[in-house]
Parts: C-alpha cells; structure tokens; sequence
C-alpha cells in the first residue's frame, strides 16, 4: 500500500436549459418596410396579468434564486507527501519489515511442502508395479489429501498475513490523519492536498518535514496481530467500537 486512502468530493455541475428560440422578423432592403399582403405579424401570446410566466412545454422549470449565504473562508494550503512520511515513519518501516518477514516465510514454507509432493508422487510411481489396485488408489487418495489440506492451510496464513497488515495500516492512517490536522491547525491552514497533484509551490507550504517528525513522536509502534499457524480461517476484523448515545434527560416532575 503506497499511499492512504483518501475522500474526494465530486461537484455536478448542471447545464442550464438551452434559451427558446424566439421568432424574428427580417427587414427586407426595397420592400419601404412594407410586409407582403397576406402576411400578418405574428404576436407572442400575452400571459395574463398578476400570473406567473410559465416556461415553454418540454423545458424544466427554472429553480427560484437561494439568498446569499455567506462566504467561504481564505484558503490557506498546505501539502504533505504522504510517500515520504511513510519512508520516514518507524511504525510504518515496523509494518512492513514484520509483514515482508511473513511472507518470506509463508514462501519457504509452501516451497518445502511443494517440494514434498514431489517427492511423494515420485516414489508412488516407483511403487506402483508392486502394490495392488487397492493399494495403488489408497495412497493416491492419501496423497491428494494431504495436498488439499496442505492448500487450505497455505491460504488461511496468506489471508491472516494480508488482514493484520490492513489492520496495521489502518492505526497509521488514523494516527497520521490526526497529526495531519494538528500540524495544519498549528499553521492556519485550511486546505492540505497530497504533493503529487501540486505542479510546483513555494517551500514555505510544504508540511511534510514537521508531519513526519511530529508523527514519529506520536506512534513509533503498531500492534501487529500474531502471526497464525493456519489451521483455521482468520476471523474477520472487529469494527471499532461506537461511543453510546448519552441518556436522555430527565424531565423534572410536576407536583
């Protein structure tokens, strides 16, 4: 994972509704401004008075106009890169040393069982012109077993390994998240965007050096779920409690 996740508001911005085409007349060079006979201007229809104008069929109605609502603040930006801070970052080295070191492990490990079945396989082929039937299909069943359990094991550990670095990487972002906000709150800033989306900016918004020294001294450590011997499913992951809903007051009573 190389970067957090992040929230983006997406703004729909509605086109207006194309303008009427209003009916012209042309002024004709020689005709003295006199129209042909039988022809009669055309008038619009007269809405009557004291009632709203209605819009033409086939076009939505216009929305009435909001009062003015107050302005946004001044913008004051600040931006952090969230790569750096990782690379910096002792919980996060901690992490991802800790969840390397099980993978490499996970990997010699099926490699030795792989090897196994080979093995296994090998010396069933030899045997196989002094054993019966029975005999024969007995140990290919054994071994196919033992392959199928070998495989279920293999994946509930991979599976282990991946949710306790989710769960790993899930403390870092709420612990960053809150040094992100502090530091910011500390300089005025408003706004804070992620470096790989700024062109170029003077030094003086760059936060990332004050978030990554104030982030080390906040987590240094993660608590890493233990590693698991894969013999059963990894339990899915526990939704952080939610604070309880205070107590009503209660109304005084009426003598």
């Amino acid at each position: 994972m190389t970067s957090f996740r992040t929230a983006l508001a997406l703004l729909l911005m509605a086109s207006s509704p194309a303008l009427a085409q209003q009916n012209q007349e042309w002024f004709v060079p020689g005709q003295g401004g006199q129209r042909p006979q039988g022809q009669q201007q055309q008038r619009p229809p007269q809405q009557p008075q004291g009632q709203p104008q209605r819009p033409p069929q086939g076009q939505p109605a216009r929305p009435a106009a909001l009062p003015p609502g107050s302005p946004p603040p001044t913008a004051v930006i600040g931006i952090v890169d969230i790569p750096e801070i990782q690379r910096l970052s002792t919980a996060f080295n901690q992490v991802r040393e800790e969840i390397e070191r099980r993978r490499t492990r996970l990997n010699d490990d099926l490699q030795r069982e792989q090897n196994g079945w080979r093995e296994a396989q090998q010396a069933l082929s030899v045997q196989r012109t002094q054993m019966t039937p029975d005999q024969i299909r007995a140990r290919e069943r054994e071994l196919q077993d033992r392959i199928t359990d070998s495989q279920r094991i293999f994946r509930n550990r991979s599976q282990a390994i991946e949710q306790a670095a989710q769960q790993s990487l899930m403390q870092i972002e709420e612990a960053l998240a809150g040094v992100v906000r502090q530091v910011a709150a500390s300089r005025s800033v408003n706004i804070v965007v992620p470096r790989p989306l700024v062109i170029m900016n003077d030094p003086g918004f760059d936060l990332t050096e004050e978030v990554a020294q104030q982030f080390n001294r906040t987590l240094r450590q993660v608590t890493i779920a233990p590693d698991s011997d894969g013999a059963n499913p990894p339990a899915p992951p526990t939704p952080p409690a939610r604070p309880a809903a205070p107590a009503p007051a209660q109304q005084p009573r009426r003598n």
